[in-house]
């Protein structure tokens, strides 16, 4: 390997772009080698899902990256969980009715619990269930001295906007599907790069070669999310898909990084 070949492996290539109103937005990557390994809800497929226990497995497994859901619980704080409830015995708490510390003791963790005990040296992708939890996820990620580590996604182009216009460093991700675009995702994956959203998140099944180079043609990120299949891992891999999505942690690490090896 030639002294310079991590950083073109890397590609980093950044781009800054002007959004609406003329303003600039962050540096994100065009394009990312390689590419992000983010465990879905912490490995839901080898621990607990969305617990602390599940994110400090996935890390120590060689994770680049963690996935989880993000809602607002009754007193403000951004907690990592999927549903809109949880239940602890035989009963049923609501998240949006329910203080974080009192979610905490039915397993529930914080975003600040998060880094806390996990630092900030890892990518976090966090889905966004209530648009209210976008602030409280900022504030949680700046005190951590991660807001560049962070990937915001939602299926709202709206709700981004809205946090584009508070925050002008954090990625944003448009989590979509395809046939709801047709063909219109060209000129939609144009407007996401002037908005300055960084990346496109589809099913792996929706992917292909050639949008995967018409994203990456607009400055966009390729995302593909219920990556489970090596097989299909691989075959992403060579579309140059930029992050993968997985409840399997070993197997998708494993598949990455033999496929940057052979690379390099």
């Amino acid at each position: 390997m030639t002294p310079d070949q991590p950083q073109r492996q890397y590609r980093a290539h950044l781009c800054s772009r002007g959004g609406p109103s003329g303003r600039r937005v962050p540096l994100v990557p065009r394009w990312v080698v390689p590419p992000i390994t983010f465990a879905h809800r912490g490995g839901r497929a080898e621990a607990p899902e969305n617990t602390l226990v599940a994110f400090a497995r996935a890390l120590g497994q060689g994770a680049r990256g963690l996935e989880s859901d993000a809602r607002l619980s009754a007193d403000g704080e951004a907690v990592l969980i999927h549903g809109p409830y949880v239940r602890q015995g035989l009963r049923r708490l609501v998240v949006a009715s329910t203080p974080a510390t009192r979610l905490a003791e039915a397993g529930i963790p914080r975003l600040s619990d998060l880094y806390a005990t996990l630092g900030g040296d890892f990518e976090l992708s966090l889905d966004l269930k209530d648009p209210r939890v976008a602030q409280p996820i900022l504030d949680a990620a700046r005190q951590a001295d991660a807001i560049g580590r962070l990937w915001l996604c939602s299926r709202d182009v709206d709700v981004l906007m809205g946090i584009r216009a508070v925050d002008p460093e954090v990625h944003l991700v448009h989590t979509m599907g395809r046939r709801r675009y047709g063909d219109t995702l060209e000129p939609h994956a144009a407007a996401l790069a002037r908005q300055g959203v960084a990346a496109l998140n589809l099913a792996e099944r929706e992917w292909s070669a050639g949008l995967v180079a018409l994203i990456h043609r607009f400055g966009l990120a390729a995302f593909a999310w219920d990556v489970q299949e090596t097989r299909r891992l691989r075959a992403l891999l060579e579309m140059g898909i930029d992050a993968v999505y997985s409840d399997h942690v070993d197997r998708m690490v494993a598949t990455v990084g033999e496929w940057t090896e052979g690379d390099g």
